[in-house]
Parts: C-alpha cells; sequence; structure tokens
C-alpha cells in the first residue's frame, strides 16, 4: 500500500514538474519565436531613440528682396510628468505666469492620467512627455528654467536621503525640457495678405511624439508648400536609463534641409500705392468689394494684386470668406471692357476699319426679340467712336458681322473661360459657353460684355495683350525660388501663351482706346499730366436670380501706359459702389491716383507724344 502511495505520489509531482517545464518552454517560445519581433521592438524603445529635426520653413519675398513673410525660432515647452511626482501644484504654480496658462489647468497637465489602450489594458498616459505651451520666445524660456532652478519644496533638503535629494534634482533639471520651433511671422502685416496667403499649424506623430508642421492654407503659402516647407532630418541615437543621449552609439544624424525661399514678383511699393489708393476709394464710395491689378504687359509680371476688403495672416481671427482674393476667385459680366474682344477680333479680320460708320438707333436696337439700349442716344458712330462713347448697340452690330463662331473663338484665345495659369490657387475659370449653346440674342448681348463671366485678371489678361503687340503673356507672380544664401535654384521666364491679333490690328486698337480717357470718351477723369492712357472703361448691372438687380453695378477701368510704348497695364473694379457707378467716372479717378504714382516710382519716362489737351481733361470734367 505505501509502495502504491509513494509511486502515485511520485507521479503527481512528475506530472507538476511536467507541467512547470511544459509551461516554461511555452513561454520561452512565445518570448523568443512568436512575440520576438513585437519584444525586440519595445527593448529598442527603451534604449534607442529617433529624434525628429524640423526643417526651417523658406522665406517669401518681394521682387526687390524685402521679407513679407519669414519664420522666426521659438520654443515648444514640455514636461516629463513622471519626474514631477506629487509637486504638480507646486510647479504649477511658479511656471502659470510665466507661459500665461490656468494653474489648474497646467497642474492638470503635470499629472499623469491612468486609461485603457486599444487591448483594455490600464496605462499611463503621458508619462513622459506632454506639451505645455507653443511659440515661446528665448527670453521667457530663461525665465521658465531660473523658476524651476529656484523651486522651493518647504522641507530642510539637508536632511533628505540620498534618494529624495536625486529625485527633487531630477525635477529641477529634467522635469521641463524645450523643443525647437517656429513660429510664422507677416512683418508687413496685411500688405499683400491674399497673394501671400496664411499657414496653419498640423501635427503628426513622429516616433511616438507630436511634432508640429507649419502648412500652407491659401496663397503662396498653399501654392509653393513643398518649395517653402523643406525636408525634415532625423537622428536615431541609443539612451541611457536616464534617458541621455550616448553620442558614441549614434546610428544616424541626417541634417534638415531649409525651405527655399519664395521671390515674388510682387512690388511692396507698388502694392503699397494700389492698396492705399483703394482704401481712399473704399471709403469714398463704400463698395461691397475693389479690387486693383498692376501687371507689366510686356512680361506678363505682376506688380501689385490687391482686393478688399483684406486681413492680416498674423491674425487669424480676421481671415472670412469676404476677405478671399476676389482677382482670381470671382465673375462676373464684364460689362463694356469686353468690347475690346469683339472689335479688336473684327478688325483683325478685316470685316471692319476704324473709320467704318455704324448706325446706333439713337439707342434703342431690336434684335431677335430683344431691344438693346445704349447709355446715351448715338446716331452714326465710327468703329472708334464706338469704343470711344462705349456704344452697346455699336459693339452688337460689329458682333453680328464678326459672327458667332469668330467672337467665341477671339474670346477663347484671349483666355476666357479658361484659367490663366497663375500659381495661386481658387483661380476660377470664368463662363464662355460654347456656341452650340448660345441663344439668337447672344451675339448681339456678349460683344456688350452680357451673357458672359470674367475673372478680374482675365480680363486685365486681355487688355495686357492688347499693349503688347497682342501677344498674350502668361501672368507671373512667382519670379525665382532660391536657398537661404541667395542662390538661385529655379528662375521662372515670361512666357508667350499666343498672338491673338497681329501688330497692325494692336495699334489700331490703341489709337481707338487712347480716346477713351479724352474729353470726348467715357473716361475723361483717368488721363494723366504727363502720359498718354489707353483704357476701357465697363459699368455692368450685377445678375441676380436670373434677373438684372436695380441699382446694383460692377464697375471698372482697365488701362495701359504710356500708349505707344506701355509699361504698366492697371485693373480698377468695384462691386456695387455708392456715390455713382459709372466706370470712368469713379475707377478712372483711382486708375490715374495709382497710375501716377507708379509712374513717379519706377521712374517711367514722360511720353514725348504728349496729347496736349490731357493736363486740362480732369480740370474740365470736375467742373462739368
Amino acid at each position: 500500500m505505501t509502495n502504491k502511495q509513494q509511486i502515485r505520489r511520485a507521479l503527481l509531482l512528475l506530472a507538476l514538474l511536467a507541467g512547470a517545464f511544459g509551461g516554461l518552454a511555452y513561454r520561452l517560445v512565445d518570448l523568443q519565436v512568436l512575440r520576438h519581433d513585437e519584444l525586440s521592438a519595445k527593448a529598442e524603445l527603451n534604449t534607442q531613440r529617433e529624434f525628429w529635426q524640423a526643417p526651417r520653413r523658406g522665406d517669401i519675398l518681394d521682387a526687390n528682396g524685402n521679407i513679407l513673410a519669414t519664420s522666426v525660432a521659438v520654443k515648444m515647452v514640455c514636461a516629463d510628468p513622471s519626474l514631477i511626482g506629487n509637486f504638480q501644484p507646486l510647479v504649477a504654480h511658479a511656471l502659470a505666469p510665466l507661459l500665461k496658462l490656468n494653474e489648474a489647468e497646467l497642474a492638470q497637465k503635470l499629472t499623469p492620467h491612468l486609461v485603457r489602450d486599444a487591448k483594455g489594458e490600464v496605462v499611463t498616459n503621458n508619462l513622459h512627455y506632454v506639451r505645455l505651451a507653443k511659440n515661446i520666445s528665448d527670453e521667457t524660456w530663461q525665465q521658465v528654467t531660473a523658476a524651476m532652478t529656484n523651486l522651493t519644496f518647504g522641507v530642510d533638503e539637508k536632511r533628505l536621503s540620498r534618494i529624495e535629494k536625486g529625485f527633487l534634482r531630477n525635477l529641477r533639471e529634467h522635469a521641463l525640457f524645450s523643443e525647437p520651433d517656429q513660429l510664422r511671422v507677416y512683418p508687413n502685416g496685411s500688405l499683400a495678405s491674399q497673394v501671400i496667403g496664411f499657414p496653419s499649424v498640423e501635427e503628426a506623430k513622429v516616433s511616438g511624439r507630436l511634432v508640429s508642421q507649419i502648412v500652407g492654407r491659401d496663397g503662396v503659402e498653399l501654392a509653393l508648400q513643398k518649395q517653402l516647407s523643406g525636408v525634415a532630418g532625423w537622428r536615431v541615437t541609443e539612451t541611457d536609463r536616464a534617458q541621455h543621449e550616448l553620442v558614441a552609439l549614434r546610428d544616424e544624424d541626417v541634417h534638415p534641409r531649409d525651405g527655399l525661399n519664395v521671390v515674388l514678383t510682387v512690388d511692396t511699393a507698388v502694392q503699397h500705392i494700389v492698396e492705399t489708393a483703394l482704401a481712399d476709394a473704399l471709403q469714398k464710395h463704400t463698395p461691397r468689394s475693389i479690387t486693383g491689378i498692376v501687371m507689366r504687359p510686356k512680361t506678363g509680371e505682376i506688380l501689385a494684386m490687391v482686393s478688399m476688403p483684406n486681413y492680416d495672416p498674423n491674425q487669424p481671427n480676421t481671415i472670412t470668406p469676404e476677405t478671399r482674393n476676389r482677382v482670381i476667385t470671382d465673375v462676373v459680366e464684364p460689362g463694356s471692357t469686353f468690347k475690346i474682344v469683339v472689335v479688336s477680333g473684327a478688325l483683325n479680320n478685316g470685316v471692319v476699319k476704324l473709320t467704318d460708320q455704324f448706325d446706333c438707333d439713337h439707342g434703342h436696337f431690336a434684335y431677335a426679340g430683344r431691344v438693346l439700349h445704349d447709355h446715351e442716344a448715338f446716331g452714326m458712330l465710327s468703329t472708334e467712336g464706338i469704343i470711344t462713347k462705349s456704344s452697346n448697340i455699336g459693339a452688337a452690330k460689329i458682333g453680328i458681322r464678326l459672327g458667332e463662331q469668330g467672337l467665341y473663338d477671339y474670346a477663347w484665345d484671349y483666355g476666357f473661360g479658361q484659367r490663366t495659369g497663375l500659381p495661386l490657387p481658387g483661380e476660377a475659370r470664368g463662363i464662355l459657353y460654347p456656341v452650340k449653346q448660345w441663344s439668337k440674342v447672344s451675339i448681339a448681348q456678349i460683344p456688350m460684355g452680357h451673357g458672359v463671366a470674367v475673372t478680374r485678371l482675365q480680363m486685365l489678361y486681355a487688355m495686357a495683350a492688347i499693349a503688347n503687340d497682342g501677344w498674350l503673356m502668361r501672368p507671373m507672380i512667382v519670379s525665382r525660388l532660391q536657398e537661404r544664401d541667395g542662390s538661385v535654384v529655379q528662375r521662372y521666364a515670361p512666357g508667350r501663351v499666343r498672338q491673338v491679333i497681329s501688330d497692325a490690328t494692336s495699334q489700331q486698337m490703341i489709337e481707338a482706346l487712347k480716346t477713351v480717357a479724352t474729353k470726348d470718351g467715357t473716361a475723361p477723369d483717368a488721363a494723366m499730366k504727363n502720359y498718354v492712357v489707353a483704357g476701357k472703361t465697363g459699368t455692368a448691372q450685377k445678375a441676380e436670380n436670373g434677373t438684372y438687380a436695380p441699382g446694383k453695378y460692377v464697375s471698372s477701368f482697365i488701362g495701359f501706359f504710356p500708349a505707344d510704348n506701355p509699361e504698366l497695364c492697371i485693373s480698377v473694379v468695384m462691386d456695387e459702389p455708392k456715390e455713382g457707378y459709372y466706370g470712368g467716372k469713379i475707377c478712372g479717378p483711382v486708375f490715374r491716383d495709382i497710375a501716377e504714382r507708379c509712374a513717379s516710382y519706377l521712374n517711367i519716362p514722360p511720353d514725348p507724344k504728349l496729347m496736349t489737351n490731357a493736363p486740362s481733361l480732369v480740370v474740365e470734367n470736375a467742373a462739368r
């Protein structure tokens, strides 16, 4: 009996030992084989660290090298809550005034929290890393480190044990640390804001930590995000138990490549001239919005682009849908400025001459069941006179002579119904319906700027082609990309798109457009003292809900000077102005103000063929 009990006990012991060794064997297989990759990765995380090194975002400069947007070095203040123990209230009390944070909220951030992870296990959140404040200057950071160094804990530290003294020393020296960061700054405030754009700060998790990245949201900041942002660097290294880097065991060290500087064609002085003139007009006529553009017609370079109301990118709360860049985003019926398309096309095709006469029916012309009107009861007008007086009926009759397909082809060749290719986001195509979608009256309405919708930039684009011997130049807003040391990485050259009309037709159009800024034209107030101006007025009634809204107009003047050797082409457009609405009357003077100040700043030589009555035109018209 005794032997049987001993045998059973021995077998039981053997089974227990076999089970224990089997469990140990399974555990070893689990750790060394089944979970090898997972545990190796965790082991590396305990000793290996990867540090992300942010590149500096490139600057945005004007044509003369003046800074429009730049990045300023600041610090991100972070903490290791595991080193603070129960002293969160004390640390928060010392730091809250310096970091401009709520003391209770700061204490909460410094306290590790127990949460459940994806597997449902309870873990400590933010044990070693938590962000406290961003955009902190070096001066403030020095104050923070001084405050931590001088922390007192209300105990006689001389009587503390070695471990307790070490804890307090780690708290003072390592509980708070900073990370390099950058702040986007716009030194000129709202100047050229819609061209430059604005950024936001996005966060992404890299190596278990959140890192901040500046991302463009509009304008050049968005359009050239890749070039401005640069390439991040990184450092992979080993650390000791105190998380200090062991430089000798550093595996990788790749330095970041800073973003490129973007040099614009915009000239801040010209931009300021335009913004000042438009601000005065905004106060005088209180339009819903007002825009202005200055372009070199020979190259397509944009020296100024303004849309008001605007915003200050330093103050995100000033950015609203109303502050969008209406120069490229909004489409409107152009009104009489579109007459340059039909008249130049007809001249180019040889279906009319400048001296051809048209009966304008004393202001009432019935066509295809509609009656077209003029702002005055004109009788016989020449082709040139139709431009001078801006006759809708005359333009309609020229359009009928040119024909539907001819009118459409010239409108398309001038760039309407398609984007100009300007490297800014949000540019609209405008509306130019194919001929098959035209109504019977379209051939008479489109020549006067109805039934077609354009952007402000497209309309200036077309006028600049007439000023440039008929050549359409691609609009330029970016001149070049360069490194911080000034070395050029990429230069953008002016680009011809196509020749829409011949040199001879261009000269005929210029002669006709010169008459607009005279006492006989629709914009005598646009005449300059020392330069001959060529241009065209526009006064388009706004369409709302499928019909034209009474009392609501889009008024404009687009012109260039000196007329026979154009240096600048300028557009001024007001949406729903008060105190007058005729384009020549309210936009002409703004054009003249901008043009004369730009001519002085850019040292444009006076026109040798100055019209003798140009200086007196403004005085005479003002008296009337």
